[in-house]
């Protein structure tokens, strides 16, 4: 990675892009938008002509709607070339390939390009997740050859991994970085390592969503729901899946599992698989784990029925996240008190009706009841904001009665929150995933992959999550993340939820995970 600060490449740069799929037309559209001359080469027969027609009319209908003038438009198209031979590519101060994702293709790429341009000529690749320093290995001047991954649909996903090789320059990194930034992208720099930073770092996004579906602790129209209205992520994770592509999302997991020697944390899930072995590949094939067919409706998520508003609840201790939940009671007309811990009292609860209304903290509401003593306990899920969230996750305890349980859905909804049942999962929905998020970007920070605020950054410009995992764990405290995962990881037994180095020592001494 390069700290360094270097200018943009100048306006009358020469740009190759080589690949005319919609990988390499988005880069150059966004290319040519800024300025540069664009050379544009594909290897199939009328490919990049194609290509170079068809963002025309994408620069005509950006000027319809106003967002660019008539006159850009028609220079912006002019400014696109193809081309039918490397040998135009001499002049290029930089080359961005976008061809298909294999290691051996790209390779023969560089070394049939390092024979033509110049040895100044930055080669960038707009790889997911192959190696950089693999893809450099064997040239002449490794040194130049970096990543610049761009996320589809390239004109509209702001990030741009900037992605150094062992061998790569940190000049050619940072000069990557403020082109990037002068095309109107936000970059962040990277470490050439599985998955790079989003790749790896969202998988925890995926995993525990089809973890909990395997379990049968909610259908996954109800886990979208509880992702989207609690969690505030503009997509659940089955949505993403459907729009992604399965097939797509178990190739990248894959990689991604087989690079970090089998770790337990990216093992691939057998349910989907199993989608793609029936080709349920999502939108693309008509059905994935929604069914996209004519007139065919969505599920909608389960949602509990109306129950009684409390006479009164009773806040025992500091609820931490959850507090504005006692403010909308308020608001709400439903009488709140506030109690000392009392014998044997649990803290940081609601007593609302017999029931104990607290938290997740990672264990299941059953396990928690029994090491409490409050046998009629419910346990509600984390939100983005308690304050403006629409819906909870809830489970109940094993040993709690049906009037407690119902006392206890009054009472949230009674604060205008739709409650969704789980079954007893241990972490439920949004905590269990922020959770493992921040764990796996807290883990790609020690590892200096990435700055803790790049990959925040990343994570939000790349798969708009509505806050950096990192931050988000800040925010609830790290050593209630530090909790959530050893409880999860004794509950299941497994390697998959250690905590990381980071989280554990930042959640000892009380510092941030970004300073």
């Amino acid at each position: 990675m390069s700290d360094l600060e270097r200018p943009p490449l100048p306006p009358n740069s020469l740009i190759a892009v080589i690949g005319a799929g919609a990988m390499g037309a988005g880069i150059a559209q966004i290319v040519a938008q800024s300025g540069h001359r664009v050379l544009l080469f594909d290897t199939r027969l009328n490919g990049a002509e194609d290509a170079q027609k068809k963002l025309a009319t994408t620069f005509e209908q950006l000027a319809a709607k106003g967002k660019m003038t008539s006159d850009d438009a028609q220079a912006a198209a002019g400014r696109i070339v193809p081309i039918h031979a490397l040998g135009d590519c001499v002049s290029a101060r930089l080359v961005i390939e976008a061809i298909v994702e294999d290691l051996e293709a790209k390779r023969e790429l560089w070394r049939d390009l390092e024979g033509v341009v110049a040895p100044e000529t930055i080669l960038a690749t707009n790889t997911s997740s192959l190696s950089v320093t693999a893809m450099a290995a064997g040239l002449k001047y490794p040194r130049r050859v970096a990543g610049l991954h761009f996320f589809n649909p390239p004109p509209l996903m702001p990030l741009v991994e900037i992605v150094s090789g062992l061998a790569t320059d940190p000049e050619v990194a940072a000069t990557l970085y403020s082109t990037a930034a002068g095309w109107g992208k936000v970059p962040v720099h990277a470490k050439s390592t599985p998955g790079f930073i989003v790749n790896r770092c969202a998988r925890p996004f995926y995993a525990e969503a089809l973890r909990l579906l395997n379990e049968r602790a909610a259908d996954p129209a109800t886990i979208d729901a509880v992702m989207r209205e609690a969690g505030g992520f503009r997509m659940g994770p089955f949505e993403l899946l459907d729009l992604i592509g399965n097939d797509v999302s178990v190739a990248v997991t894959t990689s991604v599992w087989r690079a970090y020697s089998n770790d337990p944390r990216f093992t691939p899930s057998a349910i989907q698989q199993e989608m793609v072995a029936a080709g349920y590949l999502g939108r693309k094939s008509g059905r994935g784990f929604y069914d996209y067919a004519p007139g065919t409706k969505k599920p909608i998520a389960h949602t509990e029925p109306e129950q009684s508003a409390p006479g009164r609840v009773v806040v025992y201790g500091d609820l931490g996240p959850a507090s504005t939940l006692v403010e909308r009671m308020l608001a709400a007309g439903v009488p709140v008190e506030r109690a000392k811990r009392e014998g044997a009292f649990p803290t940081g609860v609601i007593g609302v009706g017999g029931a104990w209304l607290a938290l997740s903290d990672g264990q299941t509401a059953t396990v928690r009841a029994g090491a409490s003593g409050a046998h009629d306990m419910v346990l509600f899920d984390l939100a983005l904001d308690f304050a403006t969230c629409t819906r909870l996750a809830v489970a109940r305890a094993d040993t709690c009665s049906d009037a407690a349980y119902s006392a206890a859905v009054g009472a949230l909804q009674a604060a205008g929150i739709a409650v969704s049942r789980l079954d007893d999962a241990a972490g439920l929905v949004v905590l269990r995933t922020v959770a493992m998020l921040a764990n796996e970007c807290a883990d790609a920070a020690k590892e200096a992959i990435a700055s803790p605020r790049d990959i925040d950054a990343a994570m939000m410009k790349g798969v708009n999550y509505p806050r950096g995992p990192l931050a988000w764990a800040d925010t609830i405290g790290v050593a209630r993340v530090r909790d959530a995962l050893a409880n999860l990881a004794a509950h299941y037994g497994e390697d998959r939820y250690r905590t990381s180095p980071l989280i554990t020592r930042r959640a000892v001494s009380g510092a941030r995970l970004i300073d």
